[in-house]
């Protein structure tokens, strides 16, 4: 029993301590290469979407809500948010996967939600594959519920 204790103090010791080495910052240009890079290592780009165009088109509205995570001068972390005057958005949200599970999602995450809470906004909405259970579990762990609706979209 003194062995698990240990090591959970261990572990949280050293998530606090990548914590603390977190840099949350606003998206730069000559991080697109970077940040580009982290979302295929996490799963998010699929064919329907260019990862180039949707930062120019976020670079043109809200740019101070796309925000990434850094430690060590190495991006590790994104979330890009928006705010239509009526609903806030969470797009992009990823961690390297050496670095999952250690409070760094929910940290982008907090930093996002402050930034739209700064703007009004009273409640987020975010899109997740059916098929990403890991995601979904993520996001229930820190709140959301399941708004019982159905995603449309229209490609245009």
């Amino acid at each position: 029993m003194v062995d698990i204790i240990n090591q959970f103090l261990q572990e949280s010791n050293q998530m606090i301590d990548l914590i603390k080495q977190l840099v949350i910052r606003s998206f730069q240009v000559s991080d697109e290469p970077d940040v580009i890079g982290l979302w295929h290592l996490c799963n998010l780009v699929v064919p329907q979407n260019d990862p180039k165009k949707d930062i120019e088109m976020k670079l043109q509205v809200q740019p101070e809500l796309f925000l990434v995570g850094v430690i060590s001068n190495r991006i590790i972390s994104t979330v890009m948010s928006g705010y239509d005057g009526h609903r806030g958005w969470i797009y992009y949200l990823a961690v390297d996967p050496d670095f999952q599970k250690n409070g760094i999602g929910r940290c982008m995450f907090e930093k996002a939600e402050m930034k739209l809470r700064k703007l009004g906004c009273s409640k987020i909405n975010l899109q997740v594959r059916n098929s990403n259970k890991s995601v979904i579990a993520f996001y229930k762990h820190i709140g959301f519920l399941d708004d019982d609706v159905l995603g449309l979209g229209k490609r245009l």
